[in-house]
C-alpha cells in the first residue's frame, strides 16, 4: 500500500513538471496558448503524461535501489558493535568537518567548484569513517576521554578474557565461571562465533555433535551466569586462521586468551600474549599424591607393558599399576612409585601393595 502510495505520488510530481516544461515552451516561443485550445490541450495533456510515464518507472527503479541500499547499510550496521558504529560516526563527523573547511576556497572555482566540493566530501567522509573503525582499539589507548570511558565499561583493573573455539567445545569454563574465580568481562569473538555454527552444520556427527554443544555452553553462560559476556564483532580480514586472530585480538584488548589447545598455548606464550589454560588449571586443582602413599583402586583394563593393569581416580587421572593385569575387575590397595607430569596430564605408577609386602 505504502509503495503503491510513492508511486503516484512520484508519478503526480512527473506530471506536474511535464505541464511546467510546456508552459515554459510556450513562453519560449512566444505562442498564444488561446490560439488554438485543443492542440493547447493535448500538448498539455501530452506533457503531463510524458512527465508521470517518466517519474513512474525511474521512480520504481529509484526506490528499488533505495530500498536495496538501506537493507545493505542495516545489515552492515547489525553486524557491527555499538563501539564501531559510535567510532564510525565520530569519523565520519571528522572526516566532513575537515573536507568542508578544505573545500571553502575550492567552491569559488567556476563550474566545477561545487562538483570538486561534494566529492571532497564524499572521499573525506568516507576515509573518517573506516579509518576510526580500524584505528578504534589505538584511539582508545591514545585519547584520554575514550580510554577512561573504556576502563569504566570492563572497570579498571580487570582484564578482558577472550575465549576459543575448543575452550567453548569443552564447556568446563562454564563451571569455572559458575564458581566466581573467572572475572569478567567474557568476549566472544565474532569468528569464532561463526566457526562454532560452520561446525554445528557439518556433515560429520561427530563435528556437529561437538558444535552444538559449544553453542549450549555459550547459551548457558549468557543467561544463566551472571558474568559480562560481549560478541565483539571484530575481525582482521588479513588473517586467516581463528587462532591468529585470536592472538592478535588479545593484543588489542590488552585480555588474556582461555584455551584448553596446547598448540596455541606455545604460541601464545612465544608472542607474549597471556593465557589461562583450562587443561592446567585441572592439574593444578587435582590432589598431590606423592610416592609411597597408599590408595585403594579399581583396575579397569589391560596397560600397554607386559602384565600392567590400568586404573583411574575419580578426577580422570590414570594409574598405571605394574603386575595389575592379574587383578583386572578387582578393587586393590596399591602404593604410588613415581609420578609423570605430562603436557596432556598427570601419571601415576604404582605396584600393588600385596605384591610389595611379599617382596619385603
Amino acid at each position: 500500500m505504502v509503495n503503491r502510495v510513492v508511486k503516484g505520488v512520484i508519478s503526480m510530481i512527473g506530471g506536474i513538471i511535464g505541464i511546467g516544461l510546456v508552459f515554459l515552451l510556450f513562453n519560449k516561443v512566444d505562442i498564444d496558448p488561446d490560439y488554438n485550445i485543443v492542440l493547447t490541450v493535448m500538448l498539455y495533456l501530452g506533457g503531463c503524461l510524458t512527465g508521470a510515464t517518466l517519474f513512474y518507472i525511474g521512480g520504481t527503479k529509484c526506490i528499488s535501489f533505495l530500498v536495496d541500499i538501506l537493507m545493505r547499510i542495516e545489515k552492515t550496521l547489525q553486524n557491527k558493535t555499538s563501539n564501531e558504529i559510535i567510532y564510525g560516526s565520530l569519523g565520519l563527523t571528522g572526516g566532513l568537518i575537515i573536507a568542508n573547511l578544505v573545500s571553502l576556497p575550492i567552491t569559488s572555482i567556476p563550474y566545477i567548484g561545487i562538483l570538486l566540493a561534494v566529492t571532497l566530501n564524499i572521499i573525506m567522509g568516507y576515509l573518517g569513517l573506516k579509518i576510526a573503525v580500524k584505528k578504534k582499539d589505538e584511539l582508545i589507548d591514545n585519547i584520554p576521554i575514550l580510554r577512561k570511558s573504556s576502563s569504566k565499561r570492563w572497570g579498571s583493573d580487570v582484564q578482558p578474557k577472550i575465549l576459543d573455539t575448543s575452550v567453548i567445545i569443552d564447556g568446563r569454563i562454564a563451571d569455572i565461571c559458575r564458581t566466581g574465580f573467572i572475572e569478567g568481562p567474557l568476549i566472544i569473538p565474532g569468528f569464532v562465533l561463526r566457526e562454532l555454527q560452520h561446525i554445528a552444520d557439518s556433515s560429520d556427527t561427530l563435528k556437529r555433535n561437538r558444535g552444538r554443544r559449544g553453542l549450549d555452553v555459550l547459551n548457558i553462560i549468557q543467561k544463566e551466569l551472571n558474568i559480562p559476556v560481549e560478541i565483539l564483532e571484530k575481525d582482521f580480514e588479513d588473517i586467516h586462521e581463528v587462532d591468529s586472530k585470536l592472538l592478535k585480538l588479545a593484543e588489542l584488548l590488552k585480555g588474556k586468551v582461555i584455551t584448553n589447545d596446547y598448540n596455541l598455548n606455545k604460541v601464545a606464550s612465544f608472542q607474549g600474549v597471556a593465557v589461562l589454560n583450562i587443561n592446567e588449571l585441572a592439574n593444578a586443582v587435582k590432589p598431590v599424591v606423592l610416592p609411597g602413599e597408599e590408595m585403594t583402586v579399581h583396575v579397569v583394563k589391560e596397560g600397554k607393558e607386559n602384565g600392567q593393569g590400568v586404573a583411574y581416580l575419580d578426577d580422570g587421572t590414570m594409574i598405571v599399576v605394574d603386575g595389575g593385569k592379574r587383578h583386572m575387575g578387582e578393587s586393590v590397595g596399591v602404593l604410588v612409585t613415581s609420578i609423570l607430569q605430562t603436557p596432556a596430564g598427570r601419571m601415576i605408577f604404582a605396584k600393588p601393595k600385596c605384591e610389595m609386602e611379599k617382596a619385603v
